[in-house]
């Protein structure tokens, strides 16, 4: 099975879905937006893997919606993550689910365009010997993909278990997904510019509004539109330069992610980012439109 080595664009900056954007033509059929979309950005996170496992075929179809060098950061499904069963979806062991699962994105790593598999793990996942047994167990199980780790419980950066934890992503060729996110306690993690993985490096952008963050009401989707609204402003994105120029050369490419589109910021300041970062990206998709 193919890996994308992402070598078109060394630093490539997108952000998290392309359907949630309120900026396009008045119109625009759903099916039209990816394509518009890779005429601005050469990455994009799916997130609608995260809550339902996607047919082979349309995954094909994104794939054959976008230019060669476009590359896909794909939200591993929510049982493969800690987050339970979604209400109405079938009880399968946690082999069938994985097994399903890389049928899925089969299409997108033999196109060489899957920059990583996200595991994003929840809050109340910690740092214990049953849940570093289990991420291994994926590893294990998923021998052949790119597979991004992301933790938001501060335990694992705690300081007895910081290098243990960068040093068992290491060891089990997992890419360290870095966080810039609101430091509201347990639930959050500091920002660890740290390289694990020598082809591949992931930094999500999820803004930093902190009361929001710690809202409750997981189940109600208000609560996402307030945890990620925030705009990032020059100064805080000029923090992450020298930073993001320090880990590429650790690794041979670097995905930046921003998060913060519940209230359309994230297209801006991924643009902005990439303007700080004297980025222009190769091979997008030819634009019909002004879309951002």
């Amino acid at each position: 099975m193919t890996q994308s080595a992402g070598s078109a664009n060394p630093i490539q900056i997108g952000v998290c879905g392309w359907g949630d954007h309120d900026l396009y033509p008045p119109g625009t059929a759903s099916k039209d937006k990816l394509n518009l979309y890779a005429g601005h950005f050469p990455v994009v996170e799916v997130d609608s893997t995260y809550h339902a496992i996607q047919p082979r075929e349309r995954m094909a179809r994104w794939v054959e919606a976008t230019p060669a060098s476009f590359r896909f950061v794909v939200k591993a499904y929510r049982e493969m993550t800690g987050h339970g069963r979604r209400e109405g979806a079938p009880v399968r062991s946690m082999k069938e689910i994985l097994r399903d699962f890389v049928e899925s994105v089969t299409p997108m790593a033999e196109a060489g365009k899957l920059t990583a598999v996200l595991f994003q793990f929840p809050p109340w996942y910690d740092c214990t010997q049953k849940h570093v047994r289990y991420i291994r167990s994926c590893r294990q199980a998923i021998p052949d993909l790119p597979l991004a780790v992301e933790f938001r419980n501060r335990t694992w950066f705690e300081p007895r278990y910081r290098e243990g934890s960068l040093r068992f992503l290491e060891e089990e060729k997992l890419i360290h997904v870095v966080c810039d996110e609101p430091q509201a306690g347990m639930g959050s993690v500091p920002a660890v510019p740290v390289v694990t993985h020598p082809e591949q490096s992931l930094i999500r952008f999820h803004g930093r509004n902190t009361s929001g963050w710690r809202k409750v009401g997981r189940s109600n989707a208000h609560w996402r539109d307030v945890r990620y609204a925030y705009r990032y402003s020059e100064e805080e994105l000029t923090e992450w330069v020298e930073r993001v120029r320090q880990m590429k050369r650790s690794a041979k490419q670097i995905t930046l992610l921003f998060n913060n589109n519940s209230r359309g910021d994230a297209a801006d300041n991924a643009k902005q980012m990439a303007r700080l970062l004297g980025v222009e990206s190769t091979g997008l998709a030819p634009r019909q439109m002004e879309m951002f």
